[in-house]
């Protein structure tokens, strides 16, 4: 999945708690730096292979739909999705999910970006266990990502006035929070494994040349960044409240 990762949700502890220099340190700049980095890595590379047009032709559509036949996917749709790089694989409805700019265009990045979504519709197919994993996962996650920092900001505010209760409310926030790491931590090999499906079977199809191979794996490559970001970032804010709560060192 191509939506980029956004930091807008790890920034208001500082809001909430009081001015920090611990979390700049150890969440909010090294986070701004890899998530900011890997963004700009991933658009960087797009716009480049976007100008870099496929020798035989294909379109992003036509690639993707091109790997499904191949594998004897005959119940994915390929359809179109408003937006830029908003690319996306839904197993729920079975349908693949690109963007215009992926969709129509026989750039080499259009192909890299349609073929990796083909990847995780292949993974799907063939019962790949970390997707079976991940699907399982998503219902948790929404419940750790919406309350598990404030669960614990809350924890943290109790064990501030000496309330026995906050540090149980804080591990149930820390545990609850930890579905989101584990989600991100198991979406790691799903995009590493759909990518590089993608950059093998772009060239066993005949989509694209070996030489051109180049440009899908560079696409590609940074993409899987973001989600190492995302992953990292959330490590990184767990440390940091089980720090503030005296589970990681002394107390604050």
């Amino acid at each position: 999945m191509f939506d980029l990762f956004n930091l807008s949700s790890f920034s208001f502890p500082i809001a909430m708690m009081g001015f920090d220099p611990m979390y700049m340190l150890m969440v909010l700049l090294p986070s701004m730096a890899l998530s900011g980095g890997a963004s700009w890595l991933v658009k960087s590379r797009f716009n480049k292979y976007s100008q870099v047009p496929s020798q035989r032709g294909y379109t992003g559509q036509q690639a993707a739909q091109k790997l499904l036949d191949e594998a004897g996917i005959t119940d994915v749709r390929v359809v179109r999705v408003d937006g830029s790089l908003t690319d996306h694989y839904n197993p729920t409805t079975k349908s693949l999910a690109l963007s215009t700019p992926v969709f129509d265009q026989t750039s080499i990045a259009a192909i890299g970006v349609a073929t990796h979504e083909a990847g995780h519709a292949i993974q799907h197919a063939t019962g790949y266990f970390p997707l079976k994993w991940r699907s399982l996962l998503v219902p948790a996650t929404g419940i750790g990502s919406k309350f598990g920092t404030w669960t614990m900001m809350g924890g943290l505010m109790l064990m501030g006035i000496g309330g026995a209760i906050g540090s149980v409310v804080f591990v149930i926030g820390a545990c609850l929070y930890g579905l989101l790491l584990l989600f991100q931590l198991v979406t790691l090999p799903v995009e590493f494994n759909a990518s590089n499906r993608a950059k093998q079977l772009v060239v066993q199809a005949g989509i694209v040349s070996e030489q051109e191979r180049y440009g899908i794996d560079k696409v590609l490559g940074a993409a899987a960044l973001t989600y190492v970001a995302a992953f990292v970032t959330s490590l990184m804010t767990l440390i940091y409240f089980l720090h503030r709560a005296g589970f990681l060192g002394e107390r604050r």
